[in-house]
């Protein structure tokens, strides 16, 4: 209804509006002054050119030495440059990368904490009876950094050369035989589980607080063998304290020419690959994990970087998008689900 001739029209209108009780429309200033106080209140940046406000920090879910944490402390160099913030690695092992994800889930969801996560964290899931958090509701995948094919090695003094010959001493000695591996839910371990299904034998898994630890009781003869890294073994193979029998990935490692793939060694279609990835607090913010996204992406893909990755064995990745990433981590969840259901190690933890 018009205002008669000679009501301000603002006045007719406030009226109207409290009798409805629908009260004052909100200024422009007033939107301003409230949705820029949520920014101040949660302590999150209100633009993703504004990220980071202080130092990045890495929580690698592994202890120093594997390929993991020497790959993120290569990157870290660039990321400094690329941020203009001081970059920060700590290595927090422990609960086949559980401990490591727990504080992460916890932290401040700004982008300033991260998550530097093996393949375990798409294991854990199935294998831990109560996780203290959900994988695909508590963490956002930011970026795919490197895939990790690993190496059958045993003791020297094993007293076999091929994995037909493995095969034959396992099944000779079910049970007798130790393999290591760098805790529950790890690529390694899991690659042990699988082999064991594959080939039908039975192995007794000892778990280590990290490979590096696992590795050094193979070459001092304590554990007969364990699937490890390539390029955290490369060093060892070389100078002939561990003997390699097959990788694990469906193609050979460029690193390591003459050892065949276990799908050509006699375990046809074994393919246990692992892989690093990147995570942040779910609720961190979009614009400021795009960001992420595409440092990461520039930082990895930088020569040195790549060049280290491939020296160490690892296949280097072009990561996806976030989104794309976390359809990816949902799929490895049941594909590695599925193994520890079949290897009857579910809710073992």
């Amino acid at each position: 209804m018009a205002a008669p001739p000679g009501v301000d029209k603002g006045l007719a209108a406030r009226k109207r509006r409290r009798r409805l009780g629908m009260g004052e429309m909100p200024t422009r200033r007033h939107l301003l002054k409230v949705f820029g106080g949520v920014c101040v209140a949660t302590g999150l940046p209100a633009r993703a050119a504004e990220f980071p406000s202080g130092p990045i920090t890495f929580i690698v879910s592994f202890p120093a030495g594997g390929s993991i944490d020497v790959v993120v402390r290569s990157m870290a160099g660039r990321l400094q440059e690329q941020f203009g913030k001081a970059i920060v690695v700590e290595n927090r092992a422990g609960a086949g990368g559980v401990l490591a994800a727990g504080d992460v889930v916890k932290a401040a969801p700004d982008g300033q904490t991260l998550l530097a996560a093996a393949s375990s964290l798409a294991a854990n899931p199935t294998l831990v009876k109560a996780l203290p958090y959900d994988t695909l509701k508590d963490l956002q995948a930011v970026a795919l950094i490197f895939r990790t094919p690993l190496v059958l090695v045993v003791d020297p003094k094993l007293p076999v050369h091929s994995v037909a010959e493995l095969v034959a001493l396992l099944k000779q000695k079910p049970g007798q035989i130790n393999f290591g591996h760098g805790g529950p839910g790890s690529a390694i371990h899991l690659a042990g589980e699988l082999f064991q299904v594959m080939t039908g034998t039975e192995m007794t898994g000892v778990s280590y607080r990290g490979a590096p630890l696992a590795l050094n009781d193979v070459m001092a003869g304590h554990v007969a063998l364990m699937f490890a890294d390539a390029g955290s073994v490369m060093g060892q193979i070389n100078a002939g304290t561990v003997r390699p029998l097959g990788v694990s990935s469906t193609i050979r490692v460029p690193a390591l020419p003459d050892v065949p793939t276990l799908d050509e060694a006699g375990v046809p279609g074994f393919d246990a690959v692992g892989w690093t990835l990147i995570c942040a607090p779910a609720a961190t913010p979009k614009p400021i994990v795009e960001r992420l996204n595409a440092e990461l992406k520039k930082a990895a893909g930088s020569p040195e970087v790549q060049s280290l990755m491939i020296k160490l064995g690892t296949i280097p990745v072009q990561t996806p998008a976030p989104a794309e990433l976390q359809k990816f981590l949902a799929a490895e969840i049941d594909r590695w689900g599925d193994l520890i259901k079949r290897a009857g190690v579910a809710n073992t933890l």
